[in-house]
């Protein structure tokens, strides 16, 4: 290396170290479910938290309540800048089926679907998932409803370039249809992937890597979230609760894997300082 390269490569060191960016040697390139901070962008704003993001180590992120044609309030081409400014991808972005309106008149899978998907890609999503299923589409003729739904999405979807996941929580688990959970209904009637989410699925009682050898291939994403050790088994940082990642992690290649994303639905702390504690743990972790 050259005297000029050197100074160069210094220099770009310490801006980063300035800006409380140190490069980490091995540093893995970890999500975050843009949800948990939630409240954080609604009083602050998309542009301060993202850059918050980023300075903590995030490189990726999932969106969610993309509605009217706009991210977060801004245009695709708005928001693809402010993502770019701060190094981070969005690999995918969460949507409601919009078959009810009890979250309001917002799009979905059946409601301005191509748009949806067409402004997903121009941001450079990979991804499209279905983030949950309220109340009243849970009934027997929902699900068989939601198959077809989905299957078609997903040709919608790859028209433009994506492909369309469903996102778990624990009733696809508890819930019986003709004598079978809806989620091995899912796997077996659709053809999307499934954004597994760790948490649910230990919440219910289930085992990830059982399925993760039934259905290879199938779970491409992964919600990496904790369960507290507690009797009420609340939501905590990766690292700080029960769920054994290491062990989920070994069947990461036979699930499929390709992105995780920390999400913690409701946190004890400041949601800023709680998605540090995971990302720190995370990069620490053998496992990742």
């Amino acid at each position: 290396m050259n005297r000029r390269t050197f100074l160069q490569s210094t220099a770009g060191l310490s801006a980063l170290t300035m800006l409380g960016l140190e490069a980490r040697p091995n540093a893995k390139s970890v999500g975050l479910q843009l949800y948990t901070l939630r409240s954080d962008i609604q009083k602050q704003g998309i542009e301060k938290i993202l850059a918050e993001v980023a300075k903590l180590g995030y490189k990726k992120v999932e969106n969610f309540g993309y509605n009217q044609g706009k991210f977060f309030g801004k245009t695709p081409t708005e928001y693809s800048k402010i993502l770019a400014d701060n190094g981070l991808k969005a690999i995918s972005g969460h949507y409601m089926t919009a078959r009810s309106k009890a979250f309001g008149d917002t799009d979905g899978l059946t409601k301005n679907w191509d748009k949806i998907v067409e402004d997903a890609a121009a941001i450079g999503q990979e991804y499209a998932v279905i983030a949950y299923l309220i109340d009243n589409e849970r009934k027997p003729e929902d699900y068989k409803q939601l198959f077809d739904l989905l299957n078609k999405g997903s040709e919608v979807a790859k028209k433009a370039g994506l492909t369309l996941g469903y996102h778990n929580h624990d009733f696809e688990f508890t819930q019986k249809i003709d004598g079978e959970k809806p989620y091995d209904l899912l796997l077996k009637n659709t053809n999307v992937i499934m954004e597994v989410d760790l948490y649910w699925v230990a919440k219910a009682g289930e085992n990830a890597n059982e399925y993760f050898k039934k259905f290879p291939g199938r779970f491409p994403l992964w919600h990496v979230k904790d369960m507290a050790n507690t009797e009420k088994k609340e939501f905590a940082e990766v690292g700080v609760g029960t769920i054994d990642f290491g062990a989920l992690f070994k069947d990461a290649k036979k699930a499929g894997l390709k992105h995780y994303f920390v999400e913690q639905d409701v946190c004890q702390r400041p949601p800023l300082e709680s998605i540090k504690i995971s990302i720190d743990n995370i990069q620490a972790a053998k496992w990742g």
